[in-house]
């Protein structure tokens, strides 16, 4: 039986790489991941004012549908698991909100879905040991930078997937995988988020900050599980007028990784609208 899955609008659009590299990994591994009918955007950002009933609608309507499929319903996109994981904590804990929304929707969202994301699926039910035996590329001797950035991992009391100081899950992944996990101050650090509609200036400079960080400390690669943060670090290495300065770093989706890993045939790999085409770091 597959996963229900939550891909949301970035993974439809923009990330395509990300929802093809991930769906064709976790049908690999056993992990058949099941897309959600009749989906629609889950709101993109968590409500700011907590009592903004309006603003968690789109959200519910999401975990009313991942009700009708199962008990939990899985994300890759790190802003749609952060929106839809805090929204479930929030009506859980606030019955009356949950009445309101559902009076307002129609529809009879009992408050009880648990939303996961791929990650956990890895670490909790397949286990890093149990994926390392399905490597059939090892990649020995690649040193990768695990980028967490913010959503993935804050807020802690309604998140809870890792450390949020110290967190160590695509750390993990990455040595599942044979390669080398590069340690770099800025993997926590936010690197600008939607400020690249707004003010990309300040979303450039933080990310540039961040992959200089990355690049220091000796990585080849970066890793997220964030389209948005992938697209702020990606974006501004792009060639210009002026060419490449020579010192750029590929930044995938983890389950990109994976999919070279895996063996998996180089059309699931999804690599082919990056700015800086990581493709050369596999061939041979």
């Amino acid at each position: 039986m597959g996963i229900p899955y939550y891909p949301g609008c970035t993974l439809s659009t923009k990330a395509k790489g990300y929802d093809r590299s991930g769906r064709a990994v976790a049908e690999a591994l056993g992990l058949e991941l099941v897309e959600l009918t009749d989906w629609q955007c889950c709101g993109a950002t968590f409500p700011l004012m907590l009592d903004d009933s309006m603003a968690l609608i789109a959200p519910t309507r999401v975990l009313y549908q991942a009700q009708q499929a199962g008990e939990r319903v899985a994300t890759l996109c790190a802003i749609c698991f952060n929106v839809l994981r805090r929204s479930q904590a929030l009506l859980r804990r606030d019955p009356e909100m949950l009445e309101r929304i559902n009076w307002f929707t129609e529809q009879e969202y009992h408050g009880d879905v648990h939303v996961v994301h791929f990650l956990e699926i890895l670490r909790d039910d397949l286990g890093w040991e149990a994926l390392a035996e399905r490597v059939v590329r090892p990649l020995a001797g690649l040193r990768v930078a695990p980028y967490y950035g913010c959503l993935l991992l804050r807020p802690y009391e309604e998140i809870g997937l890792d450390d949020p100081e110290n967190p160590v899950i695509l750390h993990n992944l990455v040595r599942a995988l044979g390669a080398e996990p590069v340690d770099f101050p800025y993997n926590i650090e936010c690197c600008g988020s939607y400020l690249t509609v707004k003010e990309p200036q300040i979303s450039e400079t933080l990310s540039k900050d961040i992959v200089a960080s990355a690049r220091e400390h000796g990585a080849q690669v970066i890793i997220t599980a964030c389209p948005l943060c992938q697209f702020n670090l990606d974006y501004p290495q792009r060639e210009t007028e002026a060419g490449r300065t020579g010192n750029e770093i590929p930044v995938l989706y983890f389950t990109q990784l994976m999919a070279v890993a895996l063996g998996l045939p180089e059309e699931t790999w999804g690599m082919t609208e990056h700015y800086v085409d990581p493709r050369p770091l596999f061939d041979g």
